[in-house]
């Protein structure tokens, strides 16, 4: 397996509390990954330092090919590189239809005077169509995205992040509030997002997670506790100890 991001030894502490403790674990080039953990485990602080939105107080996070340190870059930079997230609540722009929405997330210079001069090229309308086919809402391209449904909005975020043609996809719980059919479709976006770059779901849910059918990596207390298939680390005595509580 080709790694693209390896956390190393990295720790951090807000106010004396040690929420990452010495984690350290690697993702794959193309690899769907679970994270799951109970509340507080330091699932969300790790996408925090991923995307330099927390610094840590020590360890090591290399990035892609050139193992360049994700550290010394800024949010902007980071996402430049190729690091999207999608955060629990969907954020699109409401008043824009689902293709606008879409064309708008496209990789593309993002100085002001090309914005301001932006004109949709043939190529630009194929990839929106491609990418609306993929998350399942070419038949919805003209609504405002305001009109859709909770499921539909995750999915036309999970849209504009692909837009940007990230290496990593960091996903947070995007099966909450979602009926069993949007579930459902949620799992096919991913896997097959999975298939040309690395996903990163948190998770709560256990079903959605199996679903999933992929290396799962439980946190506690900001490191690892267990790594391997959903089977594996729940049959694992420590991670029955905290987080199933059985």
């Amino acid at each position: 397996m080709t790694t693209l991001l390896e956390v190393s030894g990295v720790s951090v502490s807000f106010d004396g509390f040690r929420a990452i403790n010495n984690l350290s674990f690697q993702i794959g080039k193309a690899e769907m990954r679970a994270i799951i953990g109970p509340n507080g485990a330091g699932k969300t602080t790790f996408m925090d330092i991923v995307t330099g939105k927390t610094k840590p107080d020590e360890g090591r996070v290399l990035w892609g090919d050139k193992s360049q340190s994700l550290l010394a870059l800024n949010e902007a930079q980071i996402a430049q590189a190729g690091v999207g997230r999608k955060f629990q609540k969907p954020t699109v722009f409401e008043d824009q239809s689902v293709a606008d929405n879409l064309l708008l997330a496209l990789k593309k210079p993002r100085s002001i005077l090309s914005v301001l001069f932006f004109r949709p090229s043939a190529p630009d309308r194929a990839r929106v169509a491609e990418l609306a086919e993929h998350i399942g809402l070419k038949d919805e391209m003209d609504r405002k995205s305001g009109e859709l449904s909770h499921g539909q909005k995750q999915w036309l975020e999970i849209g504009m992040l692909l837009a940007q043609e990230p290496q990593l996809l960091l996903v947070d719980e995007p099966a909450a509030g979602m009926t069993p059919e949007e579930r459902e479709h949620t799992t096919r976006i991913l896997v097959e997002a999975a298939k040309t770059r690395a996903v990163v779901v948190v998770e709560h849910d256990m079903e959605f997670v199996r679903r999933l059918d992929c290396k799962v990596t439980v946190l506690h207390e900001g490191s690892v506790l267990a790594e391997g298939s959903l089977d594996h680390v729940t049959a694992n005595q420590d991670v029955i100890d905290v987080y199933l509580g059985r």
